[in-house]
């Protein structure tokens, strides 16, 4: 007698082939790829796959459409963040490598409107991966009280990693942009060094104080070695008497060196300062006629004329200048976090009637003790300012040493903490003809001169022994062999050492 098998129990079902689906008791498939396709029956397989999806989409923005949701879309934003990413590190090796190379591209402007549109596209995409990621989370299908964390986590990834991105576009690229666009508006191709050097007339004047007309108050020539960076400044006094010019439309009308105009209506003196009234102010035209072409060199009138004028006195080429005001000078310098300065007598603020005898005292606005200072603007201003109890060769010598404290203060880190103040103040501070072109060589060189003390000259009585009332041909040869000595010094003969 044949005894028969017991019935077989029924078998999960298979979906086939290797690594296939399991099923739950009812007949639930769960997919092989839970993330792609997860049970969304189970509020806590939603929620763990929620958080992966998330942060996933912040470190690395299209990874969570790769795992989850449309590939195309997934393909965008991974490709766009690796190039992000190999910029980045590809900047950092620049950076070590060649910072030259990197600073030619960061001063140019069309680079930089470049990476601005880059940067803002890419903070566009982490937006659309961003909403893309929580449409594939589907909130109602996680835990309730899991829902307001994973939003509250994607917008936060979202602010942190997008609104860098924006933060670098709007408040670092695009300010740098703009001041490049507004103070280098020259856009001539660079003059070559002369004799090895690059020459700029460094002018200084107040639009402020109440005055109808701006006369160059600060007045020097910046020499850069063109190989080493090596920084000269030469102080010229402002009211340094019957300048010679250099060849042009000023040495026509003064052949014999500048001299003084006075009627009633409108005059000036023969000091260089008074370049401004008999150059602009007491022309009918402005000076178009003696200068027509100085506006189209992104340059006036009196800064041409004060530029034949430091060429003649001085013997060297000058081809550009940098104009700053003294009225937003105080902006740079706060722009800054201030700047170091040895006080070396007590002086007054305030401008006061100092001028009719009365002490200091009795007008004074405050006072700037004696001794090391941290200045702010304001006090750095005055520090420029100030004349009373000290005479104008005192003055020039705070004004070169401002000058030297800002070029100590503004060392690549501290500009880069505070870029977008220092973008703004530059463009109300600043008026050049320097060409935007020459702009990556000269930062190279800038990093050379941070190495290396800086000359200094003054054409003064107590500096070179010059008479600036009453210069003679003797003065003026004098300048000028200074000058070359300084900028050129002569070299030992190997063979009479020892």
């Amino acid at each position: 007698m044949s005894v028969s098998a017991p019935p077989r129990p029924p078998q999960p079902a298979h979906s086939g082939g290797a690594g296939g689906s399991s099923a739950r008791p009812g007949g639930v498939i769960i997919g092989e790829r839970p993330i792609r396709r997860p049970d969304t029956r189970s509020p806590q397989v939603m929620t763990r796959r929620a958080w992966w999806l998330v942060i996933l989409n912040f470190l690395i923005p299209g990874s969570a459409q790769s795992l989850a949701g449309n590939r195309r879309l997934a393909r965008i934003g991974l490709t766009a963040t690796l190039v992000m990413w190999l910029l980045v590190i590809a900047g950092i090796v620049i950076t070590i490598v060649s910072p030259g190379f990197l600073t030619s591209l960061m001063t140019n402007g069309f680079i930089l409107l470049l990476v601005q549109i880059v940067l803002l596209a890419y903070a566009v995409l982490w937006v659309i991966l961003t909403v893309d990621t929580l449409r594939l989370v589907r909130l109602v299908k996680l835990k309730p009280s899991a829902r307001p964390l994973v939003a509250l986590l994607a917008i936060l990834g979202l602010v942190i990693g997008g609104g860098s991105v924006t933060y670098a576009s709007q408040q670092l690229i695009g300010p740098a942009r703009e001041a490049l666009a507004s103070i280098f508006t020259n856009n001539d191709p660079p003059v070559p060094p002369s004799n090895g050097y690059y020459n700029f007339l460094l002018l200084g004047a107040d639009s402020g104080l109440g005055r109808d007309s701006m006369r160059f108050d600060s007045i020097s020539v910046v020499s850069v070695n063109a190989e080493t960076g090596a920084v000269h400044i030469t102080g010229i006094p402002r009211d340094l008497a019957y300048a010679p010019f250099a060849d042009g439309p000023m040495h026509d009308l003064y052949p014999d060196g500048f001299e003084g105009h006075y009627s009633e209506d409108c005059g000036w003196g023969p000091g260089i300062n008074q370049l401004m009234n008999a150059v602009e102010i007491c022309q009918d035209d402005d000076g178009a006629s003696i200068y027509p072409d100085a506006a189209a060199k992104s340059s006036t009138p009196a800064i041409e004329a004060t530029k034949d004028a430091a060429e003649g006195i001085l013997g060297i080429e000058i081809p550009y200048y940098v104009f700053v005001d003294m009225k937003g000078f105080a902006d740079i310098v706060d722009a800054l976090g201030g700047v170091d300065i040895t006080v070396q007598e007590r002086l007054p603020k305030g401008g006061g009637p100092a001028y009719d005898g009365q002490p200091a005292e009795d007008w004074a606005i405050g006072w700037i003790e004696a001794g090391p200072q941290h200045m702010d603007g304001d006090t750095a201003q005055w520090y420029a300012r100030s004349r009373y109890t000290t005479s104008d060769w005192d003055r020039m010598r705070r004004q070169r040493e401002l000058q030297q404290a800002i070029l100590a203060q503004a060392n690549p880190a501290n500009v880069l903490l505070r870029f977008q103040e220092v973008a703004a103040a530059g463009e109300d501070l600043v008026q050049t003809d320097v060409p935007q072109s020459l702009l990556p060589y000269l930062v190279d060189l800038a990093t050379k001169a941070k190495e290396q003390p800086v000359t200094t000259i003054e054409l003064t009585p107590r500096g070179a022994g010059i008479d600036s009332e009453e210069p003679t041909a003797d003065d003026w040869a004098l300048i000028r062999e200074l000058i070359q000595t300084t900028l050129h010094p002569p070299t030992a003969d190997p063979s009479t050492e020892g």
